[in-house]
């Protein structure tokens, strides 16, 4: 048998950690066994479904590698041959039409919750002469058994049992014609040859009622495997709508797709106490036994670090040429400034994502004019600090030996001459160099920026001083 397992969104939002979680699962298993990865979009709620969200979808699964064998396949384009099965299904006797109106079952369910009853379809047009006719609009209900027990081996939460005593006549055709997500699912699974649905532990009630369907169609039931929730941070579940939590938000802001993937897995899968996985040996190490029923927390911390361990393992060309990305999108030219290479070496392992490395390395890039001061400046602009920036100009200006160990005895000695600590000399001229408080070491900056760009700026923040001092 060829394992066939399947991601099947709804593009009604952007996909978040618990989408890919479903997907990563999928795709895992599917790999494991030599299998095939389905891609389905059900969109067959037209009120909701965007392209736009379609597009999330490709565009956030190519980003992370998890590429499909087979689809996209759209379920809007399938309306017909779904309403021909459904006629089908009534010539049968496995469906019926339904002309209870709103008010109906309103009043129908207020008497149900009255007695403590389940507030259930109670049938009452299941058993109408298929000869009846109507003007009225109907929806069409599936004829759920109304004797015996559902029962299915979910391979995370053991055997499940659901009376059919408990299940309504669900809907499969909505009165506009248009055929239910419960309808589609099943049509669309056994049209794919799907063994193994993988899906989130909110499918649960679905699952007794689609194998009822399954079972009419006399079609193989395939195995199911119900996952927890992901919550985020307040123990809430997802929102499509959500862009925090959108997956390809955290593209822009500089996250890796391996890091993304490593994360996501261990969101209720565990291997031992091993925390970091290759691709290879997710697929290697990845069953079901190892997955909680617990819900998961989503933890950006542990995502942060994760990050920063695969930037810091990473190939430095990878790295560089994500770099080149935010250069284009900043408008800024790497070739004007100090030795990228260089740079990115001595500030990747300070740095949790590419967002933050490209943020503490642009200074060494943009124009000398364009240097953006913090609020805290104010407290620098000072006779000492002009006094420490004219030293270290002039010790600058005179230097020879353009190293690394140079340049810091020579701020060493600076601190000793003006009697002044090493902190309160680093700190103006970090300002006067990049704009920060906080960096890379001093002699760093000043050895990558180089000897002119080092001057210019030192000489642009002193003048700015003396400008507002001399007022």
């Amino acid at each position: 048998m060829i394992i066939k397992t399947r991601f099947a969104p709804s593009p009604t939002g952007n996909l978040h950690f618990g989408n890919i979680r479903t997907a990563l699962y999928s795709w895992l298993y599917a790999k494991k066994n030599n299998g095939i990865f389905v891609l389905r979009i059900e969109d067959t709620d037209q009120n909701r479904s965007k392209s736009i969200f379609s597009k999330n979808i490709f565009d956030t699964l190519k980003w992370l590698n998890l590429n499909w064998n087979e689809g996209p396949f759209f379920q809007s384009k399938k309306i017909k041959y779904y309403q021909e099965i459904i006629s089908y299904m009534l010539k049968k006797g496995f469906a019926y039409k339904c002309y209870c109106n709103n008010d109906v079952l309103l009043t129908m369910k207020k008497k149900k919750i009255s007695k403590k009853e389940k507030p259930r379809y109670d049938g009452r047009c299941r058993n109408l002469d298929k000869n009846f006719h109507s003007l009225n609009k109907y929806v069409i209900r599936f004829k759920n058994p109304m004797n015996g027990i559902v029962s299915f081996n979910d391979m995370i939460r053991g055997n499940i049992k659901i009376n059919n005593s408990e299940l309504d006549d669900l809907i499969i055709q909505r009165a506009n014609g248009i055929p239910t997500y419960n309808f589609c699912v099943v049509i669309d699974d056994i049209d794919s040859n799907i063994t193994h649905v993988i899906r989130g532990e909110d499918h649960i009630n679905n699952t007794p009622r689609q194998i009822n369907i399954l079972k009419v169609l006399q079609a193989k039931i395939p195995s199911y495997a119900h996952l927890s929730m992901v919550m985020n941070s307040n123990k809430k579940n997802f929102s499509k709508r959500d862009n925090s939590t959108k997956i390809l938000t955290y593209k822009k802001l500089g996250y890796l797709p391996e890091a993304i993937l490593n994360y996501i897995v261990r969101l209720g899968w565990s291997h031992g106490n091993q925390e970091i996985f290759s691709i290879k040996e997710m697929i290697q190490f990845f069953n079901f036994k190892s997955i909680t029923k617990s819900s998961s927390i989503f933890d950006l911390n542990k995502l942060l670090w994760i990050n920063k361990h695969y930037m810091n393992i990473s190939n430095q060309k990878y790295i560089k040429e994500i770099i080149f990305y935010y250069f284009k999108k900043n408008n800024l030219d790497y070739k004007f400034g100090p030795n990228l290479d260089k740079i990115i070496e001595n500030f990747l392992p300070h740095s949790y994502t590419i967002q933050d490395l490209f943020n503490s390395i642009v200074d060494f890039y943009i124009q000398d004019n364009n240097i953006m001061y913090p609020d805290c400046i104010n407290s620098y602009l000072n006779f000492d600090t002009l006094n420490i920036l004219e030293t270290i100009y002039k010790k600058i200006l005179i230097l020879k030996d353009w190293n690394l160990n140079v340049i810091l005895n020579i701020i060493k000695n600076v601190s000793l001459c003006l009697n002044v600590s090493l902190k309160n000399i680093i700190i103006p001229i970090r300002l006067a160099l990049i704009g920060k408080i906080h960096s890379i070491g001093i002699n760093k900056i000043i050895y990558f920026l180089g000897k002119k760009k080092s001057l210019l700026r030192l000489n642009k923040f002193i003048e700015h001083i003396k400008m507002l001092l001399f007022l």
